[in-house]
């Protein structure tokens, strides 16, 4: 009976880990490159994200977190010519995509990053409360969109008090 039980709590505890392990790498992500038409960043001065040019665009997304999308895109826009034009965003950390998602890298994203082969620009600011949407791009052309919680987004949700400069946050339901 001793064996059958510890069989019983293995395969338990198997079942467990695997579908723990699909449910966070596979089960929440949605592939929504079709709804990403084109990769919008935040001109110099302020003002309203504008399209940048990008093609064969991959982007997923989770309804489980605001900082789960990440995209893919080739841009068509030279690096110098968007650093010209678009807000730099200084403090971009690119954060790890499910392996399966090969096209994004963070790791190499951040490497070039703090060589400064890389920049990093702002998509479009609290894209939801305390959410920046980030866009970076590697002097060959590749993209990649992330979304990185702000300063604002950091302390508030902390329990803070909202700091000065900072939009107010939501009602919470």
């Amino acid at each position: 009976m001793g064996k059958i039980l510890a069989a019983f709590i293995i395969v338990t505890a198997l079942v467990a880990g695997v579908s723990m392990y699909y449910l966070q790498v596979y089960a929440f992500y949605d592939d929504v490159s079709t709804q990403q038409a084109d990769i919008r960043v935040t001109p110099l001065g302020g003002g309203a994200p504008t399209p940048i040019g990008a093609t064969d665009i991959w982007a997923i997304d989770a309804d489980s977190s605001p900082i789960r999308f990440r995209a893919c895109f080739q841009s068509t826009m030279a690096l110098d010519d968007l650093d010209a034009a678009f807000e730099r965003y200084a403090s971009a950390e690119p954060l790890t995509a499910p392996r399966w998602f090969d096209c994004f890298d963070a790791e190499e994203i951040g490497e070039a990053l703090e060589r400064g082969d890389a920049a990093a620009f702002l998509g479009t600011e609290n894209i939801s409360y305390g959410i920046d949407r980030i866009v970076a791009i590697l002097p060959d052309g590749r993209g990649f969109v992330w979304h990185q919680i702000n300063s604002c987004g950091e302390v508030v949700f902390d329990g803070q008090p909202t700091p000065d400069g900072c939009p107010t946050p939501p009602e919470s339901d």
